[in-house]
């Protein structure tokens, strides 16, 4: 019988089964007297848990005991018998569905021959994430992402680190781009120190960079605009060629991510990040497009023009605009972690 099952017997029942086993046969009278409690409550109990059956040739009220197993195979009989049926309907069905493998594979391979299907749009986000999770699992030699916007948040950065782990133990080649401000993000640097002692290459741009994801050089990922958890699947050769090529232009201009910052490296990266902010600004682009592009908080951003048109001497955007495109950026300094974000 199920432990389940048993463990749920009561205590007079544990006490009658444990006296029905030492005799051939008994009563409920006999069980009665021998245990001083009324015995046809546990009986019956016993008798629905298949642990007590009525006694051959002893009339309908003499009962034997039954063995545990024996008592098992009885309550699971239906249960086994449910699960072959289960068993043959699944074989049935599988059976079903093969005899439209051959169609498929020759719609697949004409497809393929045509040119369509090479540019998917998937709009879930966990349908992006399983097949993010599927391509890295086949990913044998290099894996490129560029991240844009600054800081990665940190439940990202915890479902990464175990898949990207388990990329470099085997030996495949990983290298990411992100923006100068991810540099002060804590989670993210610490993301960073562990991927690159395993062999991983991290460096990071000011602006210009696209979200995607390439495989081996033969299937890529992009982000799709105005679509937040979309993503666009390219298995096109020629367009991952483009997206491998563009990767490596940014990579070339791009610096080592330094899991420490330096007060002196702090200040560079503040001047790249307001130069940037300059010239973004002279193209009259507004302050929330600027804070997207350079992966910061609108606020932080603010500050920083506000900060810049003091030092030309604007007092309006439109002026400020004017002059910077007129004059060389202005230079300043402020404190290591301020244009990461508030």
């Amino acid at each position: 019988m199920p432990a389940d099952q048993a463990e749920d017997l009561s205590p007079a029942a544990r006490r009658l089964y444990a006296y029905a086993v030492e005799r051939h046969a008994f009563d409920a009278g006999e069980a009665t007297e021998a245990l001083g409690v009324r015995a046809a409550a546990a009986i019956t109990e016993l008798a629905a848990a298949h642990l007590l059956q009525r006694a051959p040739g002893g009339g309908p009220d003499r009962w034997s005991a039954v063995a545990p197993r024996a008592a098992a195979a009885r309550a699971l009989a239906p249960l086994t018998l449910l699960v072959r049926e289960t068993h043959d309907e699944m074989d049935r069905l599988r059976g079903r569905l093969e005899t439209l493998v051959p169609a498929y594979e020759a719609g697949t391979a004409h497809r393929d021959l045509s040119g369509s299907g090479r540019l998917e749009l998937v709009t879930d986000l966990g349908a992006v994430r399983g097949l993010i999770t599927e391509l890295v699992a086949a990913c044998d030699r290099e894996l490129l992402t560029s991240q844009p916007g600054g800081g990665r948040p940190l439940e990202t950065l915890e479902e990464s680190i175990g898949r990207d782990e388990s990329l470099l133990t085997r030996g495949v080649r990983m290298r990411t781009l992100y923006q100068h401000t991810a540099r002060y993000s804590r989670p993210t640097a610490a993301y960073v120190e562990r991927v690159t002692a395993l062999g991983a290459q991290v460096r990071t741009l000011g602006d210009g960079l696209m979200r995607m994801l390439v495989f081996d050089d033969h299937t890529g990922l992009m982000e799709v605009p105005e679509r937040s958890g979309a993503a666009l699947v390219v298995r096109e050769r020629s367009v991952v060629h483009f997206m491998t090529s563009a990767f490596e232009r940014s990579w070339l201009g791009a610096e080592p991510f330094p899991t420490t910052v330096s007060p002196e490296a702090a200040r560079s990266i503040s001047d790249e990040l307001r130069q940037t902010i300059v010239r973004l600004l002279s193209e009259g682009l507004e302050d929330k497009v600027i804070a997207r592009r350079l992966g910061m908080s609108e606020r932080t951003c603010q500050r920083h023009i506000a900060e810049i048109m003091r030092a030309v001497g604007a007092k309006s955007r439109f002026q400020a605009g004017y002059l910077l495109s007129s004059q060389p950026p202005p230079q300043a300094h402020e404190q290591p972690g301020d244009q990461a974000g508030d």
